[in-house]
């Protein structure tokens, strides 16, 4: 299996020539709900994700960035159904995690604006990389915890108050040309999700040295952020025409990774 090089074809068929337990990770946003022409390729879900299981490493992540269409007035519920059969199948479903963007597209109908999607991270077992993003408490020192025990009785003992404390699991960004990326060829794919995006889970769910794989990375974010902090990486993209532009996003930073033999 050759790394840090996109396959031009169905992630099945990568992901067939990959041994068991093999990836670290896996980032990834597929093209669900039909929300956009993924130039009329079938996405075989279960399929895929029994194969994630397959070759995902014990203790692995897969991150899976998914929403939800609205269809004859009510949303699909897909991406519910898709964290339920990954945990049917034998992941843990680790955190549900949210995508909010803070300045999305208007959109119709009576609903508010949607602003989010989720950011599923499903483990294989317990996870074996945690590297929180921290941020400073506002407090420290020694404080009164107190929480209630199963009888409702209030419980309270004596912490120690840290200098800093993990974020919360709703994470925040700005989209569109030039906030998303300063890539401009990125944006002749339909359906970009920001690099800082990519920046903060890469770093929270593995090490340096460590195969991130994208089985659908279409204008190559994944590769791109994966190969910047010292990770290796395998990428499939079913389009010819998306890896064409992944491949001249990556030219930029990987000298010579694409140069024709």
């Amino acid at each position: 299996m050759e790394l840090n090089k996109i396959y031009n074809e169905n992630c099945l068929e990568t992901m067939k020539k990959m041994p068991s337990q093999f990836i670290d990770m896996v980032l990834t946003s597929p093209p669900y709900d039909n929300l956009r022409d993924y130039k009329g390729y079938f996405f075989q879900f279960e399929d895929i994700a029994k194969e994630l299981f397959r070759i995902l490493k014990k203790g692995g992540i897969v991150i899976w960035v998914v929403g939800d269409a609205s269809d004859n007035g009510s949303e699909t519920g897909t991406s519910f159904r898709q964290a339920l059969y990954f945990k049917d199948i034998g992941f843990y479903l680790n955190d549900t995690m949210i995508y909010y963007k803070n300045n999305p597209m208007p959109t119709s109908g009576p609903r508010y604006h949607q602003h989010f999607e989720y950011m599923f991270c499903f483990s294989k077992g317990q996870p074996k990389t945690f590297n929180p993003i921290v941020e400073e408490c506002k407090y420290n020192g020694l404080a009164n915890m107190k929480n209630r025990g199963k009888k409702g009785e209030l419980n309270y003992k004596k912490v120690e108050r840290t200098t800093e404390k993990k974020i919360g699991n709703v994470f925040f960004y700005s989209i569109g040309g030039g906030i998303s990326t300063i890539d401009k060829i990125a944006y002749n794919h339909p359906a970009i999700f920001p690099e800082q995006l990519a920046f903060d889970q890469i770093k929270t769910w593995s090490n340096e040295g460590d195969i991130i794989y994208d089985p659908f990375l279409g204008s190559g974010t994944t590769a791109k952020v994966a190969h910047l902090l010292n990770r290796k990486w395998i990428g499939s993209e079913i389009s010819k025409e998306y890896v064409e532009i992944a491949e001249k996003r990556l030219e930029k930073i990987i000298k010579n990774l694409f140069e024709k033999v």
